[in-house]
C-alpha cells in the first residue's frame, strides 16, 4: 500500500512554489524582492554553478553564512542535486569552524567575505594559509577540494560567488533536471551541529522526510500564501531553517529577510510589509516588546507567533507578549526532533498557549519516565522527556556511540530534558538534566569551554556552570583552580584566551578564581554548590 504522503526532495520546493504560486511575491531583502518564479529560477543558477564546479552527488558542503538571499538559494541548490547541506553558526570562530569542517568531512566551503566587523575570510584564512595561493589542496583540511567565497578580495586559492553563477552557463536544465530526479528521498540533505555534553558538537543527521512534518507545521499554524513570515532567526538553526524557510516556501509565503536580528528594525520591516509570523525564544519576545514601548509601530497585521515556554520564567513573557506583540502557541523539540515535536494550536486557551510547551505533532509519541529507573511516571509528575516519531533523527554523523546512547532499541530518544505531561494532554518542559546551557536560544556544553580554557597555562582545573539572566535566558560562568607554579591570570586575560576562538555566546560572562573545586566522594564536581557559590558572590556587587 502506498503511503499517504508522497515523497518528495526539500530541492524541489522552490520549482513546487514557482508552479503552484507563479509571480507572488516569495522574498523581501533590504529593497530588493523576488517572486516565486524569481526565486525558483536563483536556485537552479546556483544549483547549475555547484554542478559546474564538480560538486558530487551525496558531497557535504558547509555554508558559513548569515541570512542573506543566496545562503537561501544555496541551500535548496545543495539539497536539488543530492548534496548535504553543514549549516555553521555564523558566530562560530576558527576553533569552532574548522572542528565542524573537518568533523562533518565537507568537500566544499561557501562563506560570506565579512559581516560588520566580524571578518570570515579572515577565520578562513588562518585555517586554511594555503588560500592565499591558488591551489586546491587544504593540508590540514585533507577532505576540502574548494572554498567559495561571497565578497570582496577573494583570495587566489579561492573561487567568487561571481565565477559559480558564471558557469552555470556550462550545465543545461535538463542535466540539472536529471541530477535532481536521482536525488533519493530517503537520503541524507542536512547535517546540523549541536553542542553535546561531552563538548564536542554533534552532527544531528536529517532526511527529506522532512517535508511531511513541514506540511503539519504549516497546517498547525494555518500558513498560507497570503502570509507574510519575519525571518530574522539565524537560517544556520534548525528552528529559522524550519519554520521560517522551508514551511514559507511550501505553504507560498512571503519572508521578509533579515541580516541580523535587531528588534527596532524587525518592527519598522514589519509594520513596513504587514507581516503576519513572528517566530522566536524568550529572549527575541523580550526585545521586540521593549522596542515596541519604546517607539510604538502599527503591528495590528501580526496574527500569530511561535514561542516555546513552559519554564516559571517564561510564562510572564508568554503573556506580555499576547497583547504587546500578537497571540502565539508555544512548543517544545530539538534538533535531533527537527525542532517542533509538539505544539499547541492557535485555538488552545490562553493558558495551554503561554504556560504548556504544546501538544504532540502527528507522527511523533511522547513519554515521561522516572531517569533513575526507566519507568513511565504517572500524568502530572515530572521526569525525562522522551519522544519517538518518523522525523527522529537517523544518528549523529560519525559517532554511532553517542547516537546509541541517547536512541534506544525501541527508537525512543532519551532527550535528557526534564517535563510533566498534563491531564489535557499539553506537555511542559520544566527544564534539562543534561549539563547543557542554553544562552538566548544558543546550546552550549560547558565542557567544550572547559577544555579550552584547561588550554591555557595558568589553570589548573575548571568548571563551567549557568546562572539565570534577564536577557539572554542563561549565561556560563567558569570556576577557576589556578597553576602553583604559574603567574595567576585575571578574569580579562582568561576570557580575551577564548574571544576570537570560540563562539561569543560561548564566553564566560566571569571568572571566579578559588582553592579547590567542590566534588562529591566519587569524584564528580557539584555544580548545583558552584552556582550557590556564584549566586552569593553576584548578589554581593549588584546595586542594592
Amino acid at each position: 500500500m502506498q503511503d499517504w504522503f508522497p515523497k518528495g526532495t526539500v530541492g524541489d520546493l522552490p520549482a513546487s512554489a514557482a508552479r503552484r504560486f507563479g509571480e507572488r511575491e516569495a522574498l523581501v531583502f533590504e529593497g530588493r524582492r523576488w517572486s516565486h518564479a524569481a526565486f525558483s529560477a536563483e536556485v537552479d543558477r546556483v544549483a547549475r554553478g555547484l554542478m559546474a564546479l564538480g560538486v558530487a552527488p551525496g558531497e557535504h558542503v558547509a555554508t558559513w553564512l548569515t541570512n542573506r538571499p543566496e545562503h537561501l538559494f544555496l541551500i535548496y541548490a545543495i539539497a536539488r542535486i543530492g548534496g548535504v547541506v553543514v549549516p555553521l553558526n555564523t558566530r562560530y570562530r576558527s576553533h569552532d569552524a574548522g572542528f565542524t569542517i573537518r568533523h562533518s568531512n565537507s568537500a566544499t566551503l561557501v562563506l560570506l567575505e565579512r559581516s560588520g566587523p566580524v571578518n570570515y575570510l579572515a577565520m578562513a584564512r588562518e585555517l586554511l594559509p594555503e588560500l592565499d595561493h591558488d591551489t586546491s589542496t587544504f593540508a590540514a583540511f585533507s577532505d576540502l577540494k574548494r572554498v567559495i567565497v561571497l565578497g570582496a578580495g577573494v583570495p587566489p586559492g579561492a573561487i567568487a560567488w561571481s565565477e559559480l553563477l558564471e558557469k552555470a552557463g556550462y550545465v543545461t536544465h535538463g542535466d540539472l533536471e536529471t541530477r535532481a530526479a536521482a536525488v533519493d528521498p530517503d537520503g541524507v540533505f542536512l547535517i546540523a551541529y549541536t553542542s553535546g555534553t561531552t563538548g564536542d558538537p554533534k552532527g544531528v543527521m536529517h532526511t527529506h522526510r522532512c517535508l511531511r512534518t513541514l506540511t503539519d507545521h504549516a497546517n498547525r499554524l494555518g500558513l498560507t500564501e497570503a502570509d507574510t513570515v519575519m525571518t530574522y532567526l539565524p537560517v544556520f538553526h534548525l528552528y529559522g531553517l524550519s519554520d521560517c524557510v522551508l514551511v514559507s516556501a511550501l505553504a507560498g509565503a512571503r519572508q521578509v529577510l533579515v541580516d541580523a536580528f535587531d528588534p527596532d528594525e524587525c518592527l519598522r520591516l514589519a509594520e513596513a510589509e504587514r507581516a503576519t509570523i513572528l517566530h522566536g525564544f524568550d529572549t527575541f519576545y523580550r526585545d521586540l516588546m521593549l522596542a515596541q514601548e519604546r517607539h510604538p509601530r502599527d503591528i495590528s497585521s501580526l496574527r500569530l507567533g511561535t514561542l516555546a515556554v513552559g519554564m516559571e520564567s517564561s510564562l510572564p513573557i508568554a503573556e506580555a507578549a499576547q497583547r504587546t506583540l500578537c497571540p502565539t502557541v508555544s512548543g517544545w523539540g530539538l534538533t535531533e526532533s527537527w525542532a517542533f515535536a509538539t505544539m499547541s494550536f492557535p485555538g488552545s486557551s490562553e493558558e495551554q498557549r503561554c504556560a504548556a510547551s504544546g501538544y504532540p505533532m502527528a507522527g511523533y509519541e511522547i513519554r515521561i519516565v522516572d531517569p533513575a529507573t526507566g519507568g513511565d511516571q504517572l500524568t502530572g509528575v515530572p521526569g525525562e522527556i522522551l519522544v519517538r516519531g518518523y522525523m527522529i533523527t537517523p544518528g549523529y554523523y560519525r559517532q554511532p556511540e553517542a547516537t546509541r546512547a541517547v536512541i534506544d532499541e525501541a527508537g525512543w530518544l532519551h532527550t535528557g530534558d526534564m517535563g510533566v505531561l498534563r491531564a489535557d494532554g499539553h506537555l511542559r518542559f520544566l527544564g534539562r538534566y543534561k549539563d547543557v546551557l542554553k544562552v538566548g536560544g544558543e546550546n552550549v556544553s560547558p565542557a567544550e569551554i572547559e577544555a579550552f580554557l584547561m588550554g591555557h597555562a595558568a589553570v589548573a582545573q575548571v568548571a563551567v556552570i549557568g546562572i539565570p539572566d534577564e536577557r539572554l535566558g542563561e549565561v556560563a560562568v567558569a570556576f577557576v583552580v589556578p597553576k602553583a607554579s604559574v603567574p595567576q591570570a585575571n578574569e580579562n586575560e582568561l576570557i580575551a584566551h577564548c574571544k576570537g576562538r570560540i563562539a561569543s555566546f560561548k564566553l564566560p560572562r566571569h571568572v571566579f578564581y578559588v582553592e579547590a573545586l567542590p566534588m562529591t566522594p566519587t569524584g564528580k564536581v557539584q555544580k548545583f554548590r558552584l552556582r550557590e557559590d556564584a549566586r552569593a558572590r553576584l548578589d554581593k556587587v549588584r546595586p542594592k
